[in-house]
C-alpha cells in the first residue's frame, strides 16, 4: 500500500508540474463551455426557423454540449501527453527504474490522470449545461426533468473515458506525434464520415465516441442506434478497457 501511495503521489506531481497538461485541461473546459454557450444562443434565436421535425426532436440538454466535439479533442491531447511525454523526454527509463512493476506504474499514472479528467469533466459538464440553458430562454429544460441529470453526469463521464482511451492508445504507440496523428483525425473526421455513409453507418454506431455520446441525449431521436444511453456508455467503456489492456500488454513486453 505504501508503494502504491508513493507511485500515485509521484504521478500527481508529474501531471501538475507539466504546464502543457494543465493548460490542455483548462482549454478543454473553456472551449466546451464557450461553444456550448454560443450554439445554445444561436439555437434559441433560430428556433422558430427550424423545420418542424427539428423542433419536435429538439434536445435542449444535448445542445448545451455542442462544444464537446472540440473539448473531447483536447481531452485526447491531455491523455496522450500524460502517457507519452515520458517517452519523448526519455524520462520513462528513470520512471521504470524507480517503479519496476510496470502494472503498478501504469495503474498509478492512469488512476491520477483519470481522476483529474473526471473532476474537470464533471465541472465542465455541469457549467456547460447551466450556461447553455440560460441562453436557451423559453426552450430550456430543468435538471430535475427526467433523464437530464443522467445526461449531465454522463457528459463528465464521457470526457473522462475519452481521456482514458487516449492514454491506452498512447501507451501502445508511445510517440505523442504518432498517437495524436491517429486519434485526432479519427475522432474529428473519420468517425463522423463513417457515421454519415450508409454502407458504414451501422458499424460506426459502435465506435467509442458515437456510442458514448448517447449518454448525453435526453430526447429520443431516430438515429438508428439499437441501444440506450447506459449501454452506449458501456460500449465506450469496453473500447477503453481494450485500449488500456493493450497498452499494459505492450508496456510489459517491450523495453523502455
Amino acid at each position: 500500500m505504501a508503494a502504491t501511495a508513493a507511485v500515485l503521489k509521484s504521478e500527481w506531481t508529474k501531471i501538475r508540474s507539466v504546464r502543457s497538461t494543465v493548460w490542455t485541461l483548462s482549454l478543454a473546459a473553456v472551449i466546451t463551455i464557450g461553444l456550448g454557450l454560443l450554439i445554445s444562443l444561436l439555437a434559441n434565436n433560430e428556433f422558430r426557423k427550424m423545420p418542424l421535425q427539428e423542433r419536435l426532436t429538439f434536445d435542449p440538454t444535448y445542445i448545451s454540449f455542442a462544444g464537446m466535439g472540440i473539448g473531447q479533442l483536447l481531452m485526447i491531447v491531455f491523455g496522450v501527453l500524460v502517457v507519452s511525454n515520458e517517452y519523448s523526454t526519455g524520462m520513462i527509463r528513470s520512471s521504470l527504474a524507480a517503479v519496476p512493476q510496470r502494472g503498478q506504474f501504469l495503474f498509478g499514472k492512469i488512476t491520477i490522470a483519470t481522476l483529474l479528467a473526471l473532476v474537470v469533466g464533471e465541472i465542465t459538464s455541469f457549467i456547460a449545461f447551466f450556461v447553455g440553458q440560460a441562453m436557451l430562454g423559453s426552450h430550456r429544460t430543468q435538471i430535475s426533468n427526467p433523464g437530464v441529470l443522467r445526461a449531465v453526469v454522463g457528459g463528465g463521464l464521457y470526457m473522462a473515458l475519452i481521456a482514458m482511451f487516449a492514454m491506452g492508445c498512447a501507451a501502445m504507440l508511445r510517440s505523442p506525434l504518432l498517437s495524436l496523428s491517429i486519434l485526432m483525425p479519427f475522432f474529428f473526421l473519420i468517425s463522423n464520415i463513417l457515421g454519415s455513409v450508409s454502407a458504414t453507418k451501422k458499424v460506426a454506431r459502435y465506435l467509442p465516441d458515437q456510442a458514448g455520446q448517447k449518454i448525453m441525449m435526453v430526447v429520443t431521436r431516430n438515429d438508428g442506434r439499437p441501444y440506450g444511453p447506459w449501454v452506449g456508455l458501456l460500449i465506450m467503456a469496453a473500447w477503453v478497457a481494450a485500449a488500456l489492456l493493450g497498452g499494459y500488454a505492450l508496456l510489459k513486453k517491450r523495453d523502455a
